[in-house]
């Protein structure tokens, strides 16, 4: 009987502070400013693995976001060190999924967790690209074992 590898789980973990800009009169985060968070974090991860924006985009690709949650369970304060922790969940799918889990860094609390789904948009014709496009196949096949 053949062993059946799980594929492997990757994840990077990025800290960065919360901003001037990013909180309301009492010091506390607007909701809405998890989003780029979690973007912060999928970059960072995309720089470490070679799947940033950019290496997507040199092959000729977009990938918009389609879906994304988040769970907020307590309040990040302007000069807060967060930790983002990004991981890649592997699919079959031509899509890249992703989850994550923001600590304060002080307390090692969680802050927040969510997860999103970004799809492939050929950007030549401006269409969705329904199969693995041949640059992430090969990610897919350097990172994930079957």
């Amino acid at each position: 009987m053949a062993q059946q590898m799980k594929p492997l789980t990757l994840s990077y973990s990025t800290e960065i502070v919360v901003r001037f800009n990013e909180a309301d009169p009492l010091g506390i985060v607007w909701h809405g400013h998890y989003v780029r968070y979690f973007e912060d974090g999928r970059e960072a991860f995309g720089q470490e693995y070679g799947l940033s924006y950019l290496d997507v985009y040199h092959h000729g690709f977009a990938v918009p976001i389609v879906k994304f949650q988040c769970d907020y369970k307590k309040s990040l304060r302007y000069g807060d060190k967060m930790i983002i922790e990004t991981t890649y969940t592997p699919c079959d799918a031509a899509k890249l999924l992703f989850s994550y889990q923001l600590f304060n860094a002080a307390t090692k609390e969680l802050v927040a967790k969510g997860s999103s789904v970004q799809v492939f948009l050929d950007l030549k014709s401006n269409a969705l690209h329904l199969t693995n496009p041949p640059f992430f196949q090969s990610w897919k096949e350097k990172y994930e074992m079957s």
